[in-house]
């Protein structure tokens, strides 16, 4: 199935689109957690070229670094500090169009510069966010958040 994921071309909209059916194959019939994030997150890094896309989960009162794709990232982040942070202390997804101008924000890495954190539910609690990160300002809107949320919720963590 991997080889099948091809890069698609099109608006936004459409990518995600196109991406979503894909997505859905490579976690049907595959129950480890760690394979499922490992595969979306590269699912997503190769359809869209971002910087930095991976997961962190909830381990006691922290988020761990977990499956990801790009340069080498923060391992530890507590509730409320950074977005990641903030997007698992408020169970909320949040658009930062420029980290430099986020309250407290974590530099992973310098080049990072645009931000969306997608909270993974289990049992109505925050289990782990989605973090994806751009070299470019204001990467993220609305329609990303949208698809987003959508694969976040077809993964059990």
């Amino acid at each position: 199935m991997a080889e099948d994921l091809n890069i698609l071309k099109g608006s936004k909209e459409e990518q995600y689109q196109a991406l979503i059916p894909q997505i859905k194959g490579l976690l049907e019939g595959e129950n480890d957690v760690i394979a499922n994030l490992a595969n979306v997150a590269a699912a997503l890094k190769e359809q869209f070229g971002w910087f930095w896309v991976g997961f962190y989960l909830v381990k006691e009162d922290e988020l761990v670094l977990g499956p990801f794709q790009g340069p080498v990232a923060c391992t530890r982040i507590r509730k409320g500090r950074g977005v990641c942070g903030s997007s698992w202390a408020q169970a909320a997804t949040l658009i930062v169009p420029d980290v430099e101008k986020f309250p407290g924000h974590i530099a992973c890495s310098s080049l990072s510069r645009s931000e969306i954190v997608i909270p993974l539910f289990r049992n109505g609690e925050v289990a782990g966010v989605l973090d994806v990160d751009s070299d470019e300002l204001d990467q993220f809107d609305t329609i990303d958040q949208q698809y987003l949320e959508s694969i976040v919720a077809l993964l059990s963590v």
